[in-house]
């Protein structure tokens, strides 16, 4: 075989006025909620409908928050921006919600807290939203999981990891991302594979995170799980948007390291990735395990063109055993966007809009306790698969004999890792390593 609660203080934001964000590649019909007061500050907020749909004057208002502007994962919130667009799309070519049409609430987060906490206030208090979906960033979900709570207003997190989100087992909160510590133990699972049925060296694995709610705790978990596997691990820590990575690399270089973990998100994860490369202990050099982001295929190969060889931990099957939904959803993201497959995070983004629309129409109110108690009993088969919320109410975690971190939470995303084997190739064909279950390819480990 060849192995080639603090509640934040909320930002009161005095002038507002509305962009209309469009979707990209296929043309979408929008209508804009403007709101201005003595003041002419700019806030980016829009609502976006399904194109040619007439919006009446009662709608059923969802807000939808990630990341459209710097320090935040760009290529992330746009991916995300699409799916969810399809979703309302769907959902008012059916007929709307309750006979009323939908209007998608779109605002950027910027991958900031502060910023998602100011959005998250101005969703429900202005814009009147009856349930939010999104978050990219798991800084920004934790602090838009407490506005939710504070307001009583539903929210399902589509991209937001961090354990905390769901372990303070608020009413609000639903999440079908994936908890940051069982993606930790995926990733060591991997490492050790690698170490012990692939063959290769792994003696020392350099962990590069960003010094946020997701990269902490990700990072301290990871090197955990690294020592009780024999691993040594050293980490280095960086701001969120980073964009010179040449003394960090450096001191990743003096360590010597078998494998190179990133956990950096958005743009600075390609800068780290190329600058890496460039280095000498790029993808192609030392065995890389880069952030999820690179399965954004073209925006990865355009900035990271000496990508080839990244190992990617992707969210969701593989696509041989894609439902209905999911190849549905892919053929209309494809078209949409232009791009050759979908990001993990759009097909969650897609369900996130998705499962609250069956919550409503199954509690046939936009009542906001009984849209939480229908999503706690809720089975919805969707493009990540069938999702339930098992933790809850009736199933306390502490009935259940599981960790609070199961509150609420998706239990079953699947989490595979693949691996670009040809320059150019997009993420949903790349070759999947890990687990055995969904393997179609060995692994390519360079440098040994």
């Amino acid at each position: 075989m060849s192995f080639k609660r603090v509640r934040p203080a909320y930002v009161t934001i005095l002038i507002l006025m509305t962009l209309a964000i469009a979707a990209c590649g296929q043309p979408t019909t929008s209508t804009e909620a403007t709101k201005s007061d003595s003041s002419a500050q700019e806030a980016d907020i829009s609502t976006e409908t399904e194109a040619g749909q007439e919006v009446d004057a009662d709608p059923i208002r969802i807000g939808a928050f990630f990341p459209l502007s710097a320090p935040g994962s760009v290529v992330g919130g746009e991916a995300m921006r699409a799916a969810m667009l399809i979703a309302a799309d769907e959902i008012n070519a059916g007929g709307g919600l309750l006979g009323r049409p939908v209007e998608l609430i779109v605002v950027d987060s910027e991958g900031l807290p502060e910023r998602g906490a100011a959005v998250s206030e101005r969703l429900i208090n202005q814009d009147g939203v009856v349930a939010i979906a999104g978050g990219y960033h798991s800084s920004v979900g934790v602090v838009a999981k407490e506005v939710a709570h504070n307001y009583g207003i539903p929210i399902v997190l589509a991209n937001t990891w961090n354990d905390t989100i769901t372990s303070v087992q608020y009413p609000e909160v639903f999440r079908i991302a994936p908890l940051s510590s069982e993606v930790s133990a995926v990733d060591v699972k991997f490492m050790e594979w690698l170490r012990d049925d692939a063959g290769a060296k792994l003696e020392k694995v350099v962990l590069l995170t960003e010094n946020t709610d997701y990269g902490i705790p990700a990072a301290e978990d990871t090197a955990r799980l690294l020592g009780e596997a024999g691993i040594d691990s050293v980490t280095f820590g960086v701001d969120i948007g980073t964009q010179d990575f040449a003394g960090i690399i450096e001191r990743i270089k003096a360590e010597e390291p078998d494998l190179i973990m990133s956990l950096a998100t958005g743009e600075a994860s390609y800068n780290f990735a190329q600058q890496s490369a460039d280095a000498g202990i790029g993808p192609q050099d030392v065995p890389t395990l880069c952030d999820h982001n690179a399965l954004e295929s073209n925006s990865f190969w355009r900035n990271v063109p000496d990508g080839n060889y990244c190992f990617v931990r992707r969210i969701g099957l593989p696509v041989q055993l894609y439902n209905d939904v999911a190849l549905n959803f892919l053929a209309d993201y494809e078209a949409r966007t232009g791009k050759e497959g979908a990001e993990s995070y759009a097909f969650a983004a897609y369900d996130a809009v998705k499962i609250l629309a069956q919550a409503i129409t199954e509690a046939g109110t936009t009542d906001s306790d009984a849209i939480i108690a229908t999503l706690e009993g809720i089975s919805y088969v969707g493009a990540l698969g069938k999702i339930t919320f098992p933790v809850n109410s009736s199933n306390t975690p502490e009935q259940a004999g599981v960790d609070p971190k199961w509150w609420h939470q998706f239990p079953d995303p699947a989490v595979t890792v693949v691996q670009y084997q040809h320059e150019g190739e997009d993420s949903v064909s790349a070759t999947v390593v890990f687990p055995e279950t969904f393997r179609t390819g060995d692994p390519i480990v360079v440098g040994q």
